[in-house]
């Protein structure tokens, strides 16, 4: 956005957290809420485009709405998976809601928000050629290309590169010709992992996408969120991670969830389609468990790679960027 003549009153990226972990950055949201509530008030603004991390702009929004601003929701609250209640607050603050999976506009319709599916952003300059496949005639176990993705933000490089690392090395006793490549946002990314790495742990590093790097691998360790789509549509079976406290956990997360499913791959797939560990809190057992049972069925890793890509075909059908740009110009007439 910057590079397109947004003026920036803060750029929050480096305090970007999920479930939990986001509660150490209470009162620094907080304090922002009320700069942009003071600029909302005092500036000339035509239409609010509220951008995911709907805890934040739920107060965003309603500070436009007491501005008597219209505002655009892109990227839908998912109140399917949890805080449905939440749905009131949503109808009094929303004038559009721009829908990323396609349930969710009926979902969301069905309960008085006016919605639309406007695809996905991840896949408008993905290659999401459905005719590719990944191939496993000739796969062998032994020789696995396995792309490891602890994911951008730093909370999550904190609490997974170091399992998925040592996952890698339990892999590499059982299967001595398996190679590594770890997939970095940026150099800055990068220079973080390679300062983390375990002694004895080998690996290629990548600062490339999570799509092309997947494409190029037989399986794909990664953390839910975003990425998973990116690696479904490369074709590459999977497994997910994340991590949590089990307390917490135990005491309000499982509560709250309403899916049988955490990771979106499985949402969308409506089963378990790759095995997620989802949260995942200390033993990495189940999940190098899960990784072999998966090498050792080739016939089983083309079936869900055929699955993956079908699954996340309707995704790409449309731009997303040009479909918002489109709503929110309507919206300003």
């Amino acid at each position: 956005m910057a590079r397109a003549g947004c003026t920036l009153l803060e750029s929050t990226v480096a305090k970007a957290a999920m479930i939990y972990k986001a509660f150490a950055h209470v009162a620094h949201f907080y304090k922002l809420i009320r700069r942009i509530d003071q600029f909302l008030r005092t500036s000339s603004v035509d239409l609010v485009v509220v951008c995911d991390s709907p805890s934040f702009n739920f107060h965003v929004a309603k500070a436009a709405r007491k501005a008597g601003i219209k505002t655009l929701f892109y990227v839908a609250p998912q109140l399917w998976a949890w805080g449905g209640w939440r749905i009131g607050k949503l109808r009094k603050t929303c004038d559009k809601l721009c829908c990323l999976l396609p349930f969710e506009q009926d979902w969301f319709g069905r309960r008085g928000v006016e919605a639309v599916f406007v695809g996905n952003p991840l896949f408008d300059e993905l290659e999401t050629d459905l005719a590719h496949y990944q191939r496993y005639e000739d796969f062998k176990p032994e020789n696995t290309r396995f792309a490891i993705m602890p994911g951008s933000r730093p909370a999550e490089i904190d609490s997974l590169w170091r399992p998925m690392q040592q996952v890698a090395l339990r892999l590499k006793r059982r299967y001595a010709g398996a190679t590594f490549v770890t997939v970095a946002v940026d150099a800055e990314r990068e220079q973080i992992l390679r300062a983390a790495q375990l002694p004895g742990f080998e690996c290629q590093y990548a600062v490339d996408s999570v799509h092309n790097t997947a494409r190029a691998a037989d399986l794909a360790i990664v953390a839910s969120g975003s990425a998973t789509l990116e690696v479904a549509a490369a074709a590459c079976p999977m497994v997910i991670m994340y991590q949590s406290s089990k307390l917490l956990w135990h005491l309000v997360g499982r509560w709250l969830v309403a899916t049988e499913q955490l990771s979106l791959v499985n949402i969308l797939s409506g089963k378990e389609l790759v095995p997620e560990f989802m949260p995942y809190f200390s033993s990495i057992d189940p999940i190098v468990t899960a990784i072999e049972q998966l090498l050792e069925d080739g016939d089983g890793l083309a079936q869900l790679s055929t699955s993956l890509a079908k699954l996340t075909g309707p995704l790409a059908e449309k731009n997303a960027r040009e479909e918002v740009a489109r709503i929110a110009l309507e919206m300003l007439h």
